[in-house]
């Protein structure tokens, strides 16, 4: 277990096996790493853990250089584990590469069925027992993390200590179409926020698609920038500095006659994916049960939102609508990287039986504290769907508040409060 020091911290790397499909223990086995982070001069102390749950699906946990956001007020009380979640960051990846060696689709879809928050759960346990001797730990979920925590309420609550969830707390029976249902007019509601703060931006806006309706332009990697794929810019607008960061993208788009590289580099960071795991399990997060499948969710229900097509703006005189976090098939077909996984992801789409997620008489005897921050303005998860689920969840404290976007954790405040509250306090 190599340990390092950066200010203020000392961090301990682990690495754990687990098996890929946790209903098949003697099978495949991969591995999870995770970094344990304490604050300087407590190494020894008996301070409780608390794991942290990332957002995503895909997303490694973050690299902490010294006590960071949120990290400086958990080191106060907590010994902090930060779980790359498995197939993302060092835990044994599911990338295109090693996908590839699977062969088939088949094998491929079946591969990654085993890399929703059901298993992450699982592997947290198994985690669990080999750190603490089989002590309950804490847990702080993000976003998607957030869905995890709930799923680890649900299936293996005797773990949990406690419970804190941040911009993730899901509808626990929602389908793909619920989400999607509720967070388009969101998405639209935020767009119209952006071009209110920045009306100069909707003739740029417009002037950028017409670009592209009218030649074909492609990205440093080769993917084509469609107008569909200049529209996904859109996801900016869930965070805190979103607007902003959309506003200086658009700028200065021009060099000349044509768009500047300068821009097409600044659109390929936003438009990106995670990976794989992001790309082909998103929608499959919100599948339980049989009869579950998501068929393209966000592609079949954005005609019920005619303000996102582009023709209104592209032959008239409408603002152009941006998207959020949606996932459509272009993503997959269209970026270079992702492209031999789609008979995969159409596979995943269309699988009819899933697990289930969450356990609602569970979760109504709920035992653990918790507590979630919901963020009545979040683009990303839908504070309506949220707060239903508060309801769902027995003893689960929420605190509602429009002061903070989706990244809200960024800040100490919000993990300040739902300690608090956790433990009475707040």
């Amino acid at each position: 277990m190599p340990s390092f020091r950066h200010p203020g911290t000392v961090l301990t790397d682990h690495v754990f096996t687990v098996p890929l499909d946790h209903a098949s223990p003697g099978g495949e086995q991969i591995e999870v790493f995770a970094r344990e982070v304490a604050a300087a001069g407590q190494t020894g102390a008996d301070q409780p853990w608390l794991v942290f749950l990332q957002g995503g699906p895909g997303g490694a946990s973050p690299r902490p250089i010294g006590r960071w956001t949120w990290l400086d007020r958990a080191l106060q009380d907590y010994r902090v584990l930060l779980l790359d979640q498995r197939g993302t960051g060092r835990s044994t990846p599911a990338t295109r590469q090693t996908l590839a060696g699977l062969g088939s689709a088949r094998a491929q879809a079946d591969y990654l069925a085993n890399f929703r928050a059901d298993s992450i759960v699982a592997d947290a346990e198994i985690i669990r027992r080999e750190l603490t001797g089989g002590e309950p730990w804490a847990v702080l979920g993000q976003s998607f993390g957030g869905f995890c925590a709930v799923a680890y309420l649900s299936l293996a609550p005797e773990g949990l200590r406690e419970v804190m969830i941040t911009g993730g707390l899901p509808g626990i029976d929602a389908t793909a179409e619920d989400v999607y249902r509720a967070t388009y007019p969101r998405v639209a509601a935020k767009t119209a926020a952006h071009y209110e703060r920045y009306p100069d931006d909707v003739p740029r806006a417009r002037q950028i698609a017409r670009h592209l309706r009218d030649h074909e332009t492609r990205l440093p990697s080769g993917q084509i920038l469609t107008v569909e794929a200049f529209q996904s810019c859109g996801r900016m607008l869930g965070m805190s500095t979103g607007s902003h960061e959309l506003h200086y993208l658009m700028e200065a788009p021009f060099a000349g006659d044509e768009l500047s590289d300068a821009f097409l580099h600044a659109v390929q960071r936003e438009i990106a994916l995670y990976g794989p795991l992001y790309a082909l399990l998103h929608e499959a997060e919100y599948a339980q049960g049989e009869g579950s499948a998501t068929r393209w969710a966000a592609q079949r229900l954005r005609p019920e939102f005619p303000a996102f097509d582009p023709a209104a703006a592209l032959d008239g005189g409408e603002p152009l609508m941006f998207t959020g976090e949606m996932i459509y098939p272009w993503m997959v077909t269209g970026d270079p990287l992702l492209a031999p996984l789609w008979e995969a992801a159409d596979l995943l789409a269309g699988r009819e039986s899933w697990p289930r997620l969450y356990d609602r008489d569970r979760l109504a005897d709920c035992q653990v504290p918790a507590a979630a921050a919901v963020y009545f303005d979040d683009m990303y998860v839908d504070c309506g769907l949220s707060l239903g689920t508060a309801k769902a969840i027995r003893g689960l404290r929420a605190w509602v508040t429009n002061e903070f976007e989706h990244d809200g954790l960024r800040t100490g405040k919000v993990l300040d409060r739902l300690i608090a509250m956790v433990r009475g306090e707040a």
